[in-house]
Formats: structure tokens, sequence, C-alpha cells
């Protein structure tokens, strides 16, 4: 294992007292050995930063960033500016991965493939029973395939942490500071980079559902940063991948449907008129919008429908989902 090349694994750390031992540990008991792991105490009031501090006396391997308080984007950031590793893992400090998954993903990046993604489960516990890698399926995807999938939320999905990553491929590309949102800014430009992708079936990434994570918060005008990630997506795809940019605008159109949804059933007064404007605004930048075969009879009903009446609709489909 020795020769193999070096992964830094990058754990960001904030108010995780009662799960980041359990997700240092299963990072430590890795069967990949040649790890650097950089967990950034992003300023946490508990005691998630003694608990970082007490790791690295049991491991070696394990490097300690304490700083202000920026969000998990920032925290990232600044291990990226330390990080020694060829490769680059991101796990979140309440989650945890199967012993092999390293070792696994690892075992799929051929020469030319930069990122390696592995199935993520979703639970509440601490033993979720997970994959080891000896039985799988996997394919290796061309970049556009990919992103295609990413638009759709098949594969290759926003969630950074159950990948693998070649340093270079993401580059000198950070996350944004300051957001509740920031994944979505960042994983379709590290996508784009790679010249291949490679999605193994097994699941190896045990995703915690917290109530108080930032997806898990009531809806508030902060989450109509998901429409902007999208709008910067799509001139992305202008630039460099034109064959998707339809994909895009439908996906874009979508979004601001369900954000009208939430907005009519969590906001109210100035709030409510404040996310109107942004939502109409950008559904006006992509209308009109034909319906294609290719987007399957359900989606083509609801873009013909939203177009006659957006708003309507998003009452509509309120009612429909109460």
């Amino acid at each position: 294992m020795k020769d193999l090349p070096l992964i830094s694994v990058i754990v960001p750390v904030y108010r995780v007292e009662n799960y980041l031992d359990k997700c240092v540990q299963s990072i430590v008991q890795q069967t990949y050995k040649n790890l650097e792991i950089l967990l950034v105490d992003d300023g946490s009031p508990d005691n998630s930063g003694a608990i970082c501090d007490a790791w690295t006396a049991k491991d070696s391997r394990i490097r300690v960033i304490h700083k202000e308080n920026g969000g998990a984007g920032h925290a990232r950031n600044a291990a990226f500016d330390i990080a020694q590793g060829e490769l680059i893992g991101l796990v979140d400090s309440d989650d945890y991965i199967e012993p092999h998954m390293y070792e696994h993903l690892y075992s799929l990046m051929e020469e030319d493939v930069d990122i390696a993604e592995c199935a993520i489960g979703l639970t509440e516990s601490d033993d979720l029973k997970m994959d080891d890698g000896s039985v799988y399926e996997a394919r290796v995807y061309p970049v556009e395939e990919a992103m295609l999938l990413h638009l759709r939320d098949e594969l290759f999905c926003q969630t950074p942490p159950n990948k693998l990553y070649r340093r270079e491929t993401i580059g000198d590309i950070r996350f944004p500071v300051g957001n509740l949102i920031d994944d979505e800014f960042w994983t379709y430009r590290v996508l784009g980079n790679a010249k291949k992708l490679v999605r193994s079936s097994c699941c190896m990434y045990a995703y915690r559902q917290q109530p108080g994570s930032a997806m898990h918060k009531s809806f508030s005008l902060r989450r109509l940063q998901g429409i902007r990630a999208q709008k910067q997506r799509l001139e992305y795809l202008r630039e460099r991948m034109p064959s998707l940019v339809y994909e895009g605008r439908v996906n874009l159109f979508l979004q601001c449907l369900y954000a009208m949804q939430m907005s009519l059933l969590h906001l109210s007064g100035e709030e409510l008129d404040t996310a109107r404007r942004e939502i109409r605004s950008t559904v006006s930048e992509l209308t009109p919008l034909m319906p294609r075969k290719k987007n399957g009879f359900k989606k083509n009903v609801w873009l013909i429908l939203a177009q006659l009446s957006f708003e309507g609709v998003a009452r509509l489909q309120n009612r429909l989902e109460a």
C-alpha cells in the first residue's frame, strides 16, 4: 500500500460531538492506509474541537485545523490549500464510510478516469449495512454523459463526499463562502473538468439524516441560492456543453416551480414578494420552453401547464402533495 498515491481526506467539523468519533473511526479504519486526514474545526462551540485534537494522539495521519466559523465550504477550502494528496476525498463529519470505500474507488480509477463515485445510503443510525466492494457493477462514463445524469439527479449528484477526485480535477475550484447552499455551485464545475468518470453500484457512504442539517431546515429566502447556482450552471453549459443546454433549462424551470411551491407554503408578506420577483425573473429568461419526447409524458404536462399559469400550477402541486 505504501507505493499507492496519498489520499487527502477532508472533514469539515462543526457541532458534531455526538457523531464525530464514529466518522473519524470509519476513516482511520480504511483498508487503504496511505491517507492524510484533515479535520477542520470550523469554530465549533461544542466539544468537537477537543475531539479532533484527541484524535491526533491516536493516529499520526491526522492533522487538525482550528479556524473561525465560516461554513462547511470555507472549511473545505482551507483544507484544499494545504492538502498534499494526489487524490482528494471529502467526508461530512456526521456521516461515516465503509472500511473498503477508498480502496474500492481507487481500484476503479483507470488512467483517464478522474472521479470515482459510489452509492449513498441514508440512515439515522450508526450501523447502516453497506457493501464491502467484493461484488459490484461499475461503468465508466464520458464527461458529457455523466453531466447529463448529474442534471437529471440520477448519478454524479450534487453531494461531494461519495466521490474520490484527482487533485488536478479540482484544481483551483473552491466552494463559495457564506452560502446556505454551496455544493450546487461547486460540483458541476469539478465534474466538467474530468475526462471520464466511473460509478460503482456499491453503497459505501452512510449519509446521516439530521433534522438540523441545512437541507432539513424550514424553507427561507436563502434557499433561492439553489436557483442562482443552477443559473450559473446553465451559463457553464452554454459555454462548455451546448448539447446539454435544453436539459439545463428544463431542470432550472422545474427548480423554479418547486421554489414557488415552497415559497407559497412557507413565506408571506415582503419575503414572498421578493421570492416571486426572483423566481418570475428567472422563468421569463427560460421560456418559451417546448416539450420534447425525451422528457417523458408527466414532465411535459407540467412544462406546458406551468407556462400557462406558473403560480397556479405551483398551488395545484401543493394541494396534490398535501
